[in-house]
């Protein structure tokens, strides 16, 4: 009841439970900053972040729309160019001085060399009526000539056409180291006679290989001078198939190491992956991609023939770094922007939550003063400008809630203090009752059991000595009355001696139970194999009756100091409640062997039903057996042997024991003796 309670749980009852909230101040701190710095913390990043992943995708789309416009003037100027060589192969085709030249070969070399250098064409040449198939039109188109069709237009383009290939980083694997096929601009226009008929082909073109002024000319007209900021660079490129044949992508910074052809990148070839894409797929790449030696913003346009197959490509793209430089540059000052506003909005909150935190704090110290008994502990006036009203307002209800509380516990404290030494006193009657009781009745039992066993053993003692006597009478009548016709059996009788005193010596044991301190028996160095042998010959009949495998292990190789007599009466009582676990037949495991430096140890296990966890706790008490016709000594006598000699009988572990039996382990001390060698199981 109310008035029954202790001192110290009226101290600090009624401000534990009236006030308990209060008392956590580190959580309530915890939650102001976590609903003051979350939305400042949590918020302010993730918005940061995406203005961040935002303004990256923005500047990379600012940067593939331009290279896309870039690629887009490239196209232009390369169609045009295309168109050109059309049209100027279409004006010579069809001028008179063409055909007035036709009878004079002198001055036909003379006509189609003048126009091709005034048209700044590589080849122009006449070619017979059967040249070109019927039906094939005038056209100009992209071609790809071999090395065949290049000696035919002279062996200067055949060897310009010829490109050492050079090892790219990043390209896709080939076992070609020379690249002979030119990608050639060409036109073809008939020449009609007067009549209309057609007395030959006209052919005009342009060969790309190693062009460098065709390819610069693109560079100025996609990147002039001044045009791409922060000291980027642009370039523009030919591909026949993935080879650069003419391109101003520099291999060599310096241009005194080499010459001018030879500092560029004429020769190398174009990534795998944009390979796949471009030649592979058809597609125009607008992304950036490895060139060379460095990453550039990248436009590849596929190029194909008359016949639509994808011969080559046309590249622009300028030096990423600079502009990848401007965009962290960029981004990095956006994140200081928001971490910097993130900072001061984070000062002010942590100020603001403060005004509220601090006085909760005050007022939490105060009840933790309180219950640890300081009941005089107040938390006086509280608040400022800035601190709440309601805040100012609680902490002044709770001192005037702790001064009531102050005057309730005195008056408490008084009562309990004489209710306490009431229940002190009977609590000492009480426990001064229990103790004596507890006494008396360990002493009762410890009677008992030692009335009873002196009971036992004083009957056993009476019983057993007069048929003994008997017994050893007759036998040394028998042995008179035979005389030498007596050595047959002598052994037999000798073992008849020896159990008879066994049997004596069994008796005197059971009579020194009742004086435990007392020593009986002699000790000899034994080997617990020999001994195992010769318990297994007295209870061997029993063995063989009930069908019991016998099976031995043994692996000690020390002997032990202790009586035989002693040692056998365990074993074989052990073996007998092994027999007797296992009525209708087993296995019975024997097992013999070392255990660190001065210890052996025999274990009997058997397969029979085993021995549960309530049985194993009263296992070596007197009087407690599991069998109708046992007396419960048999393991309390042997456990008292055993201790005489320093050894220990025990239950093993039921992780040792075999399927579902039960195994007793007996613990002994090595002798100092020498050891003997090992038997094998099959010797035993």
């Amino acid at each position: 009841m109310w008035w029954q309670a202790e001192p110290e749980a009226l101290e600090s009852a009624a401000p534990t439970a009236s006030t308990r909230s209060l008392l956590k101040a580190a959580p309530l701190r915890r939650h102001l900053l976590a609903l003051t710095l979350l939305p400042l913390l949590g918020v302010l990043p993730l918005l940061g972040l995406i203005l961040l992943l935002w303004g990256n995708n923005a500047i990379d789309g600012l940067l593939i729309g331009k290279v896309r416009s870039d690629l887009a003037v490239a196209q232009g100027y390369f169609e045009r160019v295309q168109a050109e060589v059309g049209s100027g192969t279409a004006a010579v085709a069809g001028s008179h001085r063409l055909l007035r030249s036709l009878a004079r070969r002198a001055e036909l070399t003379q006509l189609l060399e003048g126009q091709r250098r005034r048209l700044h064409f590589d080849f122009l040449r006449l070619l017979p009526p059967d040249a070109v198939e019927q039906g094939s039109g005038p056209n100009a188109a992209v071609t790809l000539a071999g090395q065949e069709e290049l000696s035919g237009l002279g062996s200067e383009l055949a060897e310009r056409a010829r490109i050492r290939l050079l090892p790219t980083r990043n390209a896709a694997p080939t076992t070609r180291a020379v690249e002979d096929r030119a990608l050639l601009l060409t036109a073809l226009e008939q020449v009609l006679d007067d009549q209309g008929r057609r007395i030959g082909w006209l052919q005009g073109g342009v060969m790309l290989n190693r062009n460098l002024g065709f390819i610069d000319h693109i560079n100025e007209i996609v990147y002039p001078e001044g045009s791409l900021p922060f000291g980027s660079q642009g370039t523009a490129t030919l591909f026949l198939d993935d080879v650069r044949i003419t391109t101003n992508v520099r291999l060599f910074a310096d241009p005194g190491q080499v010459t001018e052809g030879e500092q560029r990148a004429v020769g190398t070839r174009v990534s795998q992956e944009v390979r796949e894409a471009v030649l592979g797929r058809g597609e125009t790449w607008l992304d950036r991609a490895f060139v060379v030696k460095d990453w550039y913003v990248s436009a590849y346009l596929p190029l194909s023939d008359a016949a639509g197959q994808r011969v080559g490509m046309l590249y622009v793209g300028y030096l990423e770094e600079p502009f990848a430089w401007i965009k962290y540059a960029v981004l990095a000052g956006i994140g200081v922007v928001f971490f910097a506003v993130m900072i001061l909005a984070a000062i002010w909150s942590l100020r603001a939550a403060g005004q509220i935190y601090r006085p909760l704090e005050r007022m939490t110290a105060t009840l933790q003063r309180v219950e640890r008994g300081d009941l005089t502990a107040r938390a006086g006036p509280i608040g400022s400008r800035r601190t709440p009203q309601e805040i100012a307002r609680l902490a002044a209800t709770l001192d005037h809630l702790l001064d009531v509380i102050d005057d309730k516990t005195r008056a408490l404290q008084r009562w309990g203090e004489e209710l306490d030494l009431k229940v002190a006193d009977r609590t000492r009657e009480l426990e001064a009752s229990h103790e004596r009781l507890r006494s008396t009745q360990q002493q009762l039992v410890r009677s008992e059991k030692l009335a009873a066993i002196g009971q036992l053993t004083a009957s056993i003692a009476h019983e057993v000595n007069n048929p003994i006597a008997v017994i050893q009478g007759n036998l040394d009548l028998l042995r008179l009355l035979l005389g030498e016709a007596a050595l047959p059996a002598a052994a037999e009788l000798r073992l008849i001696d020896e159990q008879i005193e066994r049997m004596r010596l069994i008796v005197t044991q059971l009579l020194q139970f009742a004086r435990p301190t007392e020593f009986a028996g002699y000790m000899e160095p034994l080997h617990p194999r020999d001994v195992l042998t010769a318990s297994l010959v007295l209870v061997n009949h029993l063995l063989v009756q009930q069908g019991i495998r016998v099976e031995r292990q043994d692996g000690s190789t020390r002997q032990v100091s202790i009586n035989r007599q002693e040692l056998q009466q365990v074993l074989i009582n052990l073996l007998v409640n092994a027999a007797q676990a296992m009525p209708t037949g087993g296995r019975l495991l024997l097992r013999s062997r070392n255990v660190g430096e001065q210890e052996v140890v025999i274990e009997v296990a058997d397969s029979g039903p085993g021995l549960d966890a309530a049985q194993r706790e009263h296992l070596f008490e007197p009087f407690f057996t599991t069998k109708r016709e046992g007396n419960g000594l048999g393991l309390w006598i042997s456990r008292s042997l055993l201790e005489r000699y320093g050894g220990e009988l025990e239950a093993c572990p039921q992780a040792d024991a075999q399927a579902g039996g039960a195994c007793f382990r007996i613990r002994l001390q090595a002798s100092p003796l020498p050891p003997l060698l090992p038997v094998h199981p099959a010797e035993a």
